[in-house]
């Protein structure tokens, strides 16, 4: 029941987000995260929303939230209180006013210790704002998606989401001109191959669409400008990891699973490639390559 109701309420916040995309403040609200980037009015407003619908559940204990430089406590006691959880409230959220796809994504672990390896996750989720809102969530008993009806409610629209072994389809992150020679090799090679190049620059509708298509693989590799990645280990890399990899796909850091990576701090930032398996498995082969 725990984990039912953390799913069910950040549903709930989702629709309190998704709202407020369509009608409130798109401007900056004056301050920054933890990252030093600039915090959108949507930012502040989708974290506080979040939080206070997991605080409502009486089951979460700790929270880290992309948008908070610190983790916190709920300090209201209660036995039941025996989940964490890690969340970006409004990934992607610089997209908003141009009517781009944004998400939200969520990280749960039992227990009150959210600084864990993603192998360790109970469930993971992820809710898309696009033409249609829709939240795909796993407790590790395959992957689902909902999709969000006129009457406010979301219905089951996709369940038993299994990527295929290989695809055709590749979303590349990073500026090329900073790509290291490995890795630039592994995207001459999909390229070669006449792999499809769709890329959003927002991570999860980019990941929404390989899920969903059953096919392909995202890329953010270590790069010369940025040797560690840019996404984020709890936020965005582990929940998506972890959703991948119920639907039959691979995440990797290149040179290990992403779900075995131990965080050691709040910031800590991997490289990717996650998808199918077989192209994951090629990029793997690349990275071993040494320069």
């Amino acid at each position: 029941m725990g984990l039912a109701s953390i799913i069910y309420e950040v549903g709930v916040a989702s629709k309190y987000i998704n709202h407020a995309m369509r009608t409130g403040d798109l401007g900056l609200a004056g301050t920054s995260n933890l990252y030093g980037e600039e915090q959108l009015a949507l930012d502040v407003l989708a974290d506080e929303i979040i939080k206070d619908r997991l605080d409502h559940t009486g089951r979460v204990r700790k929270i880290i939230s992309e948008e908070q430089s610190e983790i916190i406590i709920f300090e209201r006691s209660g036995r039941l209180r025996q989940y964490s959880v890690c969340y970006d409230p409004l990934d992607g959220s610089s997209l908003v006013d141009v009517n781009l796809a944004v998400g939200t994504i969520v990280s749960i672990y039992a227990g009150d210790d959210p600084l864990q390896p993603g192998r360790n996750q109970v469930g993971a989720m992820y809710v898309v704002y696009g033409p249609r809102t829709t939240l795909v969530y796993s407790v590790g008993k395959g992957v689902f998606e909902f999709t969000l009806n006129s009457l406010g409610e979301f219905t089951l629209s996709r369940e038993g989401i299994i990527l295929k072994e290989k695809g055709n389809l590749y979303s590349p992150g990073g500026l090329r001109q900073e790509y290291l020679p490995q890795h630039e090799k592994f995207i001459a090679t999909l390229e070669e191959k006449g792999y499809k190049l769709r890329y959003s620059g927002g991570f999860v509708p980019d990941i929404n669409q390989i899920l969903l298509k059953g096919q392909g693989i995202f890329t953010y590799p270590a790069t010369t400008g940025n040797l560690h990645g840019k996404l984020r280990l709890l936020f965005e890399l582990n929940p998506m990891a972890y959703l991948i990899e119920q639907a039959g796909g691979a995440a990797s850091t290149g040179l290990m699973p992403i779900l075995d990576v131990v965080p050691e701090h709040l910031d800590h930032r991997c490289p990717i490639y996650i998808g199918c398996r077989e192209e994951v498995a090629l990029a793997e082969k690349f990275l071993a390559i040494p320069v």
